[in-house]
């Protein structure tokens, strides 16, 4: 009778392991199914020259997206794609924390052939940033978009405003420049820059903005295609960066 009731509990014992052990196996597997299906997600994607020209030429779009052009500063002021910012793809990892806030957003990288860019990407994607493109490098497709307009980030813009060594250019409509600007800054639209253009100065750098960076654009492009040599829009306007310190 002890030798059964020993023999049940050793068989009942080896069940609960058995049992344990299984649900730990699976636990596993789902843990490494969960990763796997991160990975997979966040892997980079490929994207046509076509594509980017058609997204940085939609003011809508582009605005859900953020282009990086990860050649060097001399590549980049020779002329790049229209909206993209510039971070080298050599300083990429320490520049990461500037771009924080588009961890879930669209990036895209770019740069000459696609292979530093696609270096560029895998190292957003080991960092965590889900939704990441390698595009068509600009050797190898003609993009039509290409400027020499820099566009930098609304921190960038702020600190000029605040050193106060730059022109700074507001473009948006009289009445919300007058409600509140960045320090020192003018007003300046794309419909009085024309009339305007002869105000602003060649020997200082450029910084312009709006609501989104559109209108704002449009005035950068004109200065760089008069001349102006250090020219830079802030990608993100008083809509999408509520940080600018406005003034009356």
């Amino acid at each position: 009778m002890k030798l059964q009731k020993l023999l049940l509990w050793g068989a009942v014992l080896a069940g609960l392991s058995l049992t344990a052990c299984g649900n730990t196996a699976t636990q596993e597997q789902t843990q490494t199914e969960q990763t796997q299906s991160a990975t997979e997600t966040a892997a980079v994607k490929e994207m046509t020259g076509e594509e980017l020209d058609k997204i940085v030429e939609d003011n809508k779009a582009k605005e859900n997206y953020l282009v990086i052009d990860v050649r060097s500063k001399e590549e980049y002021d020779a002329g790049h794609v229209k909206h993209a910012i510039n971070i080298n793809v050599d300083e990429l990892k320490d520049n990461l924390s500037r771009i924080e806030a588009y961890k879930d957003k669209d990036v895209v990288t770019v740069c000459n052939t696609g292979k530093k860019s696609k270096t560029a990407a895998d190292e957003l994607v080991a960092a965590g940033f889900t939704n990441v493109h390698n595009a068509e490098g600009v050797k190898d497709f003609n993009y039509t978009t290409m400027t020499k307009v820099a566009s930098v980030l609304a921190p960038e813009i702020q600190k000029a405003a605040d050193e106060g060594n730059a022109t700074i250019i507001d473009a948006r409509d009289a009445k919300d420049y007058e409600a509140g600007h960045l320090k020192g800054a003018v007003n300046i639209t794309p419909d009085t820059i024309d009339e305007k253009i002869s105000e602003v100065p060649k020997d200082k750098p450029v910084y312009t903005y709006c609501y989104s960076g559109n209108k704002s654009y449009e005035v950068a492009n004109k200065l760089s295609e008069a001349g102006y040599e250090n020219v830079n829009n802030s990608l993100d306007g008083t809509k999408e960066y509520t940080e600018f310190v406005l003034e009356k």
